[in-house]
């Protein structure tokens, strides 16, 4: 990069820096509201708008797994416990399965935990069929719909498709017993099989004790142009390179580990949170999947997500205006992104951080303990509740089936 290029840059930051320093995590800070229908999704109120019915499973689905492994409670896939802690106490559950608008599901299908805490979901595709077959057999709930009125929490990389790796998990598509349930997933992307319509994409876990007990004083400067702090290269499981992430991360150290604006590294510090505050754009790459702990943390620490990731579908995209808050780049233009990033005027990236001052932006991002108005599992029956009432199709006529209970990857078929 030429030194007049690189001087011009600097004066862009500091510019930047000085106009935008006084913007903090803060009730006090300006905010704004959201505009149009999608603020006025994000404050719903689901109380009164449906009934969920909670099946009571055997504890070996749920309980028994976490008490294996209590890690499960802090992991980015956590949302799974947390949502059945949440419906247990909703006032929207309802004991009585009959006046029931929904039903749900409880499978911890991502608490099978190496020792470095990464979940196995090769067990998973079995438990779900062992569930799915045991409330086929006790209730007639499943049968009159075949899943239909039903929905699960499936918060893996990629959803229900159980597998890690995208080339696998696309190989074995959404498991053929959950074709007609609606998923509640983290994983989006569009025109992709592990991305059935009418999923609803959630936000990955992120512990909400551990993120406001780092929350700097509210004048503090944003003096970090652009911060990111995780992998570039996974060469573990992608040797050779290019595969992990789409060579997008790949990009990222390869043009920008010397430039000054860049604040980018594989170490990651125990000011991770506290850098985040006081950075003007963080970057959210795609990794193995679309999506990571990166965009909620963004967004709670009011840092602006740039999002690198094509096709995202991102999560509550129908309440949080992703367009007005973050910045997208697509994949084959990382190596313009200091280009793209200081190009975007001041008055721009201000509107951005207003936006993203709004508590309701940040409450909708987060799993409380416990549940607070407006927060994600009031969001996720937000978007049960939009789907009401059902359509005539999802019941089916006597003795209609439309599953086959024999589709899919032989070893799926072992009993659990």
């Amino acid at each position: 990069m030429k030194l007049s290029s690189l001087v011009l840059i600097f004066i862009v930051c500091n510019l930047t820096f000085s106009t935008i320093s006084a913007f903090r995590l803060s009730p006090s800070q300006p905010t704004e509201r959201i505009s149009g229908s999608a603020g006025d999704v994000l404050e719903d109120d689901p109380v009164g708008r449906l009934k969920v019915f909670v099946y009571e499973l055997p504890s070996k689905y749920n309980k028994k797994i976490l008490q294996k492994d209590p890690r499960c409670l802090n992991h980015m896939f956590a949302a799974e416990i947390y949502m059945q802690r949440f419906l247990l106490s909703s006032p929207v559950r309802t004991l009585n399965p009959e006046e029931a608008d929904w039903f749900y599901v409880p499978v911890y299908t991502t608490c099978d935990l190496t020792p470095n805490g990464l979940p196995l979901p090769f067990k998973s595709p079995r438990m779900m069929r062992s569930a799915i077959q045991l409330i086929a057999s006790n209730w007639p709930y499943w049968n009159r719909t075949e899943g239909a009125d039903h929905f699960f929490v499936v918060p893996h990389d990629f959803g229900a498709c159980f597998h890690y790796q995208e080339e696998k998990a696309i190989g074995r598509g959404i498991l053929p017993l959950l074709q007609r349930a609606t998923l509640v997933q983290t994983f989006g992307q569009r025109n992709h099989v592990c991305l059935k319509e009418g999923s609803i994409t959630v936000p990955p876990y992120a512990p909400p004790q551990k993120m406001q007990s780092h929350l700097i004083p509210e004048k503090t400067p944003r003096s970090i142009f652009v911060y990111f702090r995780g992998l570039f290269y996974d060469v573990g499981n992608d040797p050779e390179g290019g595969y992990y992430a789409r060579g997008a991360r790949a990009a990222v150290w390869e043009n920008f580990k010397d430039n000054p604006l860049f604040d980018i590294s594989t170490e990651h510090p125990t000011t991770y949170y506290e850098d985040m505050q006081r950075a003007i754009f963080c970057l959210c790459p795609l990794g193995w999947a679309p999506w990571s702990p990166r965009l909620v943390e963004a967004v709670i620490f009011g840092c602006i997500p740039v999002i690198i990731a094509d096709d995202i579908v991102l999560p509550f995209a129908d309440a949080i205006p992703w367009e007005d808050i973050g910045v997208f780049v697509d994949e084959k233009d990382v190596p313009y992104l200091d280009t793209i990033l200081t190009s975007i005027p001041p008055e721009v990236i201000l509107r951005k951080q207003r936006l993203l001052a709004n508590p309701s932006m940040k409450q909708a991002m987060l799993f409380p303990q416990p549940a607070q108005p407006g927060d994600a599992f009031h969001q996720v029956l937000n978007g049960l509740a939009r789907k009401l009432p059902h359509e005539r199709s999802v019941y089916l006529r006597p003795g209609e089936k439309l599953l086959n209970w024999t589709a899919g990857p032989v070893a799926d078929l072992k009993p659990w």
